[in-house]
């Protein structure tokens, strides 16, 4: 009877997860394809100067107001979420791919070559994470993609040990072996047996991390070295629109609301899937 309940009260909670996931992805979904066309969504254009409606407070015509150049802050934002999040996305694959292949290779064939890439991750994560970025994106002049450059030197570790723990962990399983015994080489065991097997995790890890990235990409941007002016990006929004905080808020409070929120959906999306990717959840 008590097994009973228990089965029942775990359907429960994975079909929750999955009612859960449904309705994150759909948001998450809607929020991507916003940005793909936020040229055609954005009421104005977005880099056009008005200086005559510069700094005009919410209304009717300028629903989020406009900035001191008279450029409409809807328009920025919604034209500013491309820039933003899809840096971020491709930054997360990137990372991804690159620290998953060190992890697993790593992993499976161990020796020297192991020791050195465990050694220079060690090294990266030695340092505090978004001070190596500043240090990094400083001394390549800034832009978007020096920002992200900067910001993969010190997350691919993080990806290359979850690997590595996870291919430790089942490349002496018993289907591994079996695997060699048929003749399977090295790359087919990768592909076919131990990179699906250590999927889950790496996956939970890249979409709980896309949140963070969009805010380190932001955090560069808003100290000047990510995206340059007039470039629609929120970081750099921010920053532009510190010195107006008191006397037009909305200059500010636009784009960072916009971080704030995508910022939520895409953490919220990303306990969904540990919730149904991680074993260890359940």
């Amino acid at each position: 009877m008590e097994k009973k309940k228990t089965t029942r009260k775990q359907k429960v909670q994975k079909d929750y997860a999955r009612q859960k996931m449904v309705f994150f992805g759909t948001l998450v979904l809607l929020l991507l394809l916003a940005a793909a066309f936020a040229p055609y969504l954005a009421p104005y254009d977005p880099y056009e100067q008005d200086l005559a409606n510069a700094l005009k407070p919410p209304g009717a015509a300028h629903l989020l107001g406009t900035d001191r150049y008279g450029r409409d802050m809807l328009s920025r934002v919604i034209v500013g979420a491309q820039t933003t999040i899809f840096s971020a996305l491709s930054l997360v694959a990137i990372v991804t791919a690159i620290g998953s292949a060190v992890g697993v290779f790593c992993g499976y064939r161990g020796g020297r070559l192991d020791a050195v890439l465990m050694r220079a991750s060690d090294v990266f994560l030695a340092f505090p994470g978004m001070v190596f970025a500043i240090a990094v994106a400083s001394v390549m002049s800034g832009g978007v993609m020096n920002a992200a450059l900067a910001l993969a030197c010190i997350s691919w570790p993080k990806y290359a040990r979850i690997a590595r723990s996870q291919t430790m962990a089942i490349k002496n399983a018993p289907y591994i072996a079996a695997a060699k015994l048929s003749g399977s080489g090295p790359f087919k065991i990768i592909f076919r047996h131990v990179a699906p097997n250590i999927a889950g995790p790496i996956a939970v890890t890249a979409v709980l991390d896309i949140g963070t990235m969009i805010m380190e990409i932001a955090g560069l941007s808003f100290l000047g070295l990510g995206a340059a002016p007039p470039t629609a990006e929120w970081g750099s929004m921010m920053s532009n629109g510190r010195s107006m905080l008191q006397t037009s808020p909305w200059v500010i409070l636009a784009p960072g609301c916009a971080i704030f929120l995508t910022v939520i959906l895409f953490n919220l999306a990303g306990d969904t899937v540990r919730d149904l990717l991680d074993p260890r959840s359940r």
